[in-house]
């Protein structure tokens, strides 16, 4: 039977292998953004936005956790750029819709397929996993994420 000690060095070690991860991910997320002449939020702002074709400002905040006033600066810089197209939602004003652009669309595909970029990275590590390690990690982030949600719900800290 596992002490508690053992647990808890059990669920240390998964924290600091998901911290790791997380730690790389956002390594290679700044380099890419910075190479495209992104913010880090904005580069996040499309990825989550490509995902939904069309959400609402406050959708996207929910989202990608950033703060209003990051999220505001990040919006008006793509919108500037040509990459977001943004617009009051019908019956609402105080709602703003997001839309990519054809020009964010083309970016993000050209990012991408960027050597280097997050995307490349991630296939690389993928194509070394052998089909039943790569169901396997699906799974078992899957339940994982079930968990941290259900526990969130169950505080009342968020809703599904």
């Amino acid at each position: 039977m596992e002490t508690e000690n053992q647990k808890l060095m059990r669920s240390a070690q998964l924290l600091r292998s998901f911290w790791n991860v997380q730690k790389n991910i956002m390594r290679i997320v700044q380099k890419t953004a910075v190479e495209y002449g992104l913010s880090v939020p904005q580069y996040s702002i499309l990825m989550t936005i490509i995902l939904y074709k069309e959400m609402t400002q406050k959708n996207v905040g929910e989202k990608t956790f950033l703060p209003k006033s990051t999220l505001s600066q990040s919006v008006d810089g793509l919108v500037r750029a040509g990459l977001l197209h943004r617009e009051p939602v019908e019956g609402n004003r105080r709602e703003i819709q997001l839309t990519i652009t054809e020009k964010g669309k083309n970016l993000l595909k050209t990012i991408h397929l960027h050597e280097g970029s997050i995307h490349q990275s991630f296939q690389a590590v993928v194509e070394r996993l052998t089909e039943e390690q790569f169901e396997g990690l699906i799974g078992t982030h899957l339940q994982i994420t079930n968990d941290l949600e259900a526990q969130a719900i169950e505080q009342g800290e968020c809703s599904k």
